[in-house]
Parts: C-alpha cells; sequence; structure tokens
C-alpha cells in the first residue's frame, strides 16, 4: 500500500506515514480475513491518493486563496484522524498478539474475555472507518471545485529578479557589513585559489541583495578589479542559462548559444588575464556538481578574482565558499525605523504626528529587524496618516496579509517552499514554542520523535536524524542560536519566522498565550501552555490532542496540577508526547497507563522522556 512520495507539501510527508501504517504488518494482520475492514481501508487509500497528487497546487494556492488553505486544513484534520485509527488498530494488533502468547495455557474461560473484547473491539472500529473515509470522499470532491491540479506546470518564479543598481540613501544600518566585506574583496589572498568566494547567508529579506549592491557600486571596488558582473541566480540552477547570463554581464554581448562547451570556452577568453569581480544574487543550489561545472571558466580569471555569493542557506555557502561565511544580522530597531520613515512618507520625514510616531516604532519593533518587512508595511501605510490605520497593521498578524498586499509573506514563504515535506513538518511543529522562547535541540528533537516525524533509514537511530533535521533548519536561518548555558545551547525563531510556521501549522497547534481562550483548542492537535494564572481547564475541549506542553508556570498550580492529572489526562486519549515538569508532581495518576498512543512523557520525578507505549 505505500506509495513513494514526490511532491513537495507537507501533507505529502503525512500521507507517506499514513500509508506506511496501512501497509505495517500490524494493520495487515488486523485486517486478514474481515473483508468489511479491509474494503474500507482500500477505500481510504483510494481517497488519500487522490487528494495527494493536488498537494503542490494546494500549498502554494493557500497563501492566497483563503478556501484553498480551509480546504487543507479540513483534509488535514480528516488525515490526523485516520492516522489516530490506524494507531489504535496497531496497538490492539499488539496486544492481541501478547495476549495470545500468554494465554497459551489458560483456561477456556479467560479466552472467552479475551475474544469478547476484541469483539467490541472490531465493532467500534468500523464505524469509524466509515466516518474518515465519508468526510475523506467529500473533501477529494472539492477540489476539482477549487481547481486544484496534479503537478500544475504554470508555475512562475516566487521571487523578482534583482539588479546591481541602488539608492544609497535609502540603505540603513549597513556601513560596517560593506566594510568588512569590501576589506576582503580587496586583500590579496593568501590560498592557493586564483578566484575566491566570498558567502554571504542570512534570511529572507534581511538585505543581502542590497549590502551586494553597495558593495558592487563602491568606487574603491569598480578600480580594484578590471570587469564585474551581477546574475540574479535566483531556484533555477540551470548551468546553460546561468553561464549565458554571466557572459552577457560580463561582455555586454548578447548569447544564445545553447552548446555548453562553447559558452565556456568563449566565457574562458573574455575572463582571461583579467581580475574580475562576479555577484551570484540569490542562489539556491547546493548540487556541488553542478556549482563545479558552471565555475570551470572563473579559473582563467587573475589571481584576486573574487565572486559574491548571496544566499539564505548555509548548506549553499559550505558548497560555493572558499572564504569565511559573512552573516548578516538584522538591522538594529533605530535603523530599522529610519528606513521604515523613508518609505512610509513621500518626502521621507516623519509627517510630526507623535501618535502616528508612538504606534509605528511599535509596528517596527515586530519586524524584529527584518529590513523587507519594515519596507512592506512602510508601503501598506504610504502616506496614510489615520491612526485607525495604522493600529490596524499594528494589531494584526502580518501573515493575515495576502500576496498581493505584501512582500512580507511570499519572501519567507520561499525558504519553507523549498523545505523537504519532512523538514515542512518538523518546521510546522515548531509553532508550538511562543514568541521569543529559548528551547534546546534536544527539547525540540524529542518531540518530534513522539510525534513520529522523524524518517530514520536502516541502522540510523531517530535522535541522530533529528539532530540532522535540526541542523539544517539552522542552516536555513529558521533557527537562530541565542545562548549557551552549562555547555548547552538555546536556540529562538524570529518573530516573522515564527508567524509563519503559526501560518502552516493553522489550528491545529495553538499556544495558550494571553489574551486566548481554551475555547479555540477543540480542533487542535498540538497545545503548549504559558500563563501566570487558572488557564480554565474546566474548559478545555481537545480530545484529538497530541501534544500537552506546559512551558512556564510562575504561580501556585497545586490546584491545576490535580485538575490537569485527574480531571484533564483521562479525556486525552490521543496523547503523543505530555509534559508534566512544571508541575509539583509526585506520583503519575493511573490514567497515564491507560494512554495508548502516549510515547514521551516528562515530569520532575521521572527526570527525563521515557517512552511509555510502543504503537
Amino acid at each position: 500500500m505505500a506509495l513513494e512520495v514526490v511532491g513537495g507539501a507537507v501533507m505529502s510527508a503525512f500521507l507517506q506515514a499514513v500509508f506506511e501504517k496501512m501497509a505495517s504488518p500490524e494493520v495487515r494482520e488486523f485486517i486478514r480475513g474481515k473483508k468489511l475492514t479491509q474494503g474500507l481501508l482500500n477505500k481510504l487509500e483510494i481517497m488519500l491518493l487522490s487528494v495527494n497528487v493536488v498537494l503542490d497546487d494546494a500549498e502554494e494556492k493557500q497563501i492566497s486563496n483563503s478556501a484553498v488553505k480551509h480546504w487543507l486544513e479540513k483534509l488535514k484534520e480528516s488525515v490526523y484522524d485516520a492516522d489516530d485509527l490506524l494507531d489504535e488498530i496497531k496497538t490492539e494488533a499488539l496486544s492481541r498478539k501478547l495476549e495470545v502468547e500468554a494465554a497459551g495455557s489458560s483456561t477456556s474461560q479467560v479466552q472467552e474475555r479475551i475474544s469478547s473484547s476484541h469483539g467490541a473491539f472490531d465493532k467500534s472500529v468500523l464505524p469509524k472507518i466509515h466516518e474518515v473515509v465519508d468526510r475523506l470522499n467529500i473533501i477529494s470532491q472539492q477540489k476539482d471545485v477549487l481547481n486544484l491540479k496534479a503537478h500544475s506546470s504554470n508555475k512562475t518564479s516566487h521571487t523578482l529578479p534583482s539588479t546591481s543598481l541602488v539608492e544609497e540613501s535609502a540603505v540603513y544600518g549597513r556601513n560596517e557589513d560593506k566594510e568588512a566585506v569590501v576589506k576582503l574583496l580587496l586583500t590579496d589572498d593568501v590560498n592557493d585559489n586564483k578566484t575566491n568566494v566570498i558567502p554571504v547567508v542570512g534570511m529572507g529579506g534581511i538585505g543581502k541583495t542590497t549590502l551586494a549592491q553597495l558593495i558592487y557600486n563602491d568606487d574603491r571596488v569598480k578600480q580594484h578589479f578590471d570587469i564585474q558582473a551581477w546574475v540574479c541566480v535566483s531556484e533555477d540552477f540551470d548551468v546553460v542559462s546561468k553561464t549565458q547570463k554571466i557572459y552577457r554581464s560580463f561582455t555586454s554581448r548578447t548569447c544564445d548559444m545553447n552548446d555548453l562547451n562553447q559558452l565556456q570556452v568563449e566565457l574562458k577568453e573574455a575572463l582571461k588575464g583579467k581580475k574580475f569581480l562576479l555577484v551570484l544574487d540569490d542562489v539556491w543550489n547546493e548540487n556541488y556538481i553542478h556549482w563545479d561545472l558552471l565555475r570551470c571558466p572563473f579559473e582563467s580569471g587573475e589571481h584576486g578574482s573574487k565572486i559574491i555569493v548571496t544566499t539564505r542557506n548555509g548548506g549553499v555557502a559550505s558548497v560555493m565558499g572558499t572564504l569565511p561565511i559573512y552573516c548578516l544580522m538584522p538591522l538594529s530597531e533605530d535603523d530599522c525605523w529610519l528606513l521604515f520613515v523613508k518609505h512610509v512618507f513621500k518626502n521621507g520625514a516623519l509627517s510630526g504626528d507623535p501618535i502616528l510616531e508612538v504606534i509605528g516604532r511599535q509596528i517596527v519593533r515586530k519586524c524584529k529587524g527584518l529590513p523587507l518587512a519594515a519596507k512592506s508595511l512602510a508601503g501598506l501605510l504610504r502616506c496614510k496618516l489615520n491612526v485607525e490605520d495604522w493600529e490596524k497593521i499594528l494589531k494584526s498578524d502580518l501573515w493575515d496579509k495576502s500576496n498581493k498586499e505584501s512582500n512580507i509573506l511570499p519572501a519567507l514563504w520561499l525558504s519553507y517552499h523549498y523545505l523537504s515535506p519532512h523538514l515542512k513538518r518538523c518546521f510546522a511543529y515548531s509553532s508550538i514554542f511562543p514568541k521569543d522562547y529559548e528551547f534546546k535541540k534536544s527539547e525540540l528533537v524529542l518531540l518530534w520523535m513522539a510525534e513520529d516525524l522523524l524518517q530514520p533509514e536502516v541502522n540510523e537511530r531517530a535522535e541522530e536524524v533529528g539532530e540532522e533535521y535540526f541542523d539544517d533548519l539552522i542552516s536555513r536561518s529558521f533557527f537562530q542560536h541565542v545562548s549557551t548555558e552549562d555547555g548547552e545551547s538555546f536556540f529562538t525563531m524570529h518573530d516573522l519566522i515564527n508567524d509563519l510556521a503559526k501560518f502552516v501549522s493553522g489550528d491545529f497547534c495553538v499556544r495558550l498565550e494571553k489574551n486566548v481562550s481554551v475555547n479555540i483548542v477543540s480542533k487542535a492537535r498540538h497545545f503548549s501552555y504559558m500563563k501566570t494564572h487558572d488557564p480554565g481547564f474546566e474548559k478545555f475541549d481537545a480530545k484529538h490532542l497530541r501534544t500537552f506542553l506546559p512551558l512556564s508556570l510562575s504561580y501556585d498550580s497545586f490546584s491545576v496540577m490535580g485538575k490537569v492529572l485527574y480531571d484533564l489526562l483521562p479525556t486525552l486519549q490521543c496523547l503523543r508526547a505530555l509534559s508534566l515538569s512544571g508541575y509539583d508532581v509526585t506520583e503519575l495518576p493511573n490514567s497515564v497507563g491507560n494512554l495508548k498512543h502516549l510515547r514521551r512523557c516528562c515530569c520532575h520525578i521521572v527526570k527525563l522522556l521515557f517512552s511509555c507505549q510502543a504503537t
């Protein structure tokens, strides 16, 4: 039954996990001889296959089409239920196997009771499968109404092409960065490379292209190099077309030849004996073979030639760079404010309204030093001097803005778009952490393990795979290192990256924060809690919850602890990960033993995460 997923959508990885469970020996053993159950599971597989082929198209369209986003949420909800159901079946099958082994020499009365309990489960599981299949049937039909296509071929580039031109008066806070990179360009190389590559790395929208533009147009740089070229690489790294672009940029001559050999010979002659500077802007390629082929003609340049590569991916820098990575950091709040004012008012000067300045500075604070975010929000408010308009932007989640209204979403969405499906699921799960929350690698990896988000190969430990996933997300600027304490590193997410994670996880990952009601958790699968008063768990309705994660408790929580342990836990039968580390627990209640899906539990009396149930 298993399906090899080739799509890039986050749901593809989720569906792959469901197909693998359907093909597992435990599920196959359970349905053997049960024609009705076999037929329903076959229908379930067909429904999932039918939606899988349009997932890539749906994931892209959800940015600007709320109906598609709603459709994806309904699909995810049904797939979660199917996954829970398959886990129940696997657990029941394993339980029966153990019972058969233990009851080999038991009395017929004991065996009769076991048989009776099995029959009760069989009867209860059938209507659940019926319900999931019926819901997926409706969802599958809706994909046609939404005009979702399989492997859509009408995709356009996700980014605007860049040029070497820049308005220097509109750039703030990058002088030190500029001087540092210019120094690298003008320094005679001490290594054996005739042409050195300087990688400039940073998250989307942080100003890598702007920095490269400033450097490219610096008079000292122009005098130092014989020739210069600027090429926007973007997502497509076709060696032939990029070589054509590089040749045209260096020589200002058109080049329509498609023979790579002829192209590279022409480019080699154009660079021969010249000290050149080449800027490759917005590079995504991590394939060393492609890069090695592209760079062949560069070796004909004079010793001291340089290439600047801008990228948001540390993996690209590792493949292409010969000099240390230059990491570009966010702007200071003051510089970000100056940039905002420059773009929000036509004359580039504050209007003089003190109320607008107070609101504006709060808006800029939300940008957390990201220049593109400041410029985009300034564009939304340009020449709008109405306090209500500014307050509306301040109070709105930046991700509520559609593709047409703002550049914030697509600029950061592109980083997410190019993650593998498994990394997308891990990243979306990370939205369980509040903004500015500092987390440890081990903490998040264990949560990923509990939710079955890791895909270890044979002879690989899940923890090692989780660490690889984590490091990959760090290299792509999704996580940022903030501190080290007692030899262990702590990480966080930029606020807009956190917003992105929240956008893609939707209502399935809920953080109970200030002014957030527990009433919204009915659809949630993952829940974190960070409050300073009674959260009101008596109103808590989240029977499908998979993660319960209190992150910080700063008040006497004895009464709340009782509600959690003895009232709430028995209702959370789908839990995979449970943390009680914020409570003063002296013993675990017996109800924990009834949580069939539970894989990770953390509390003070145990001091570590342990496996409670292998499903």
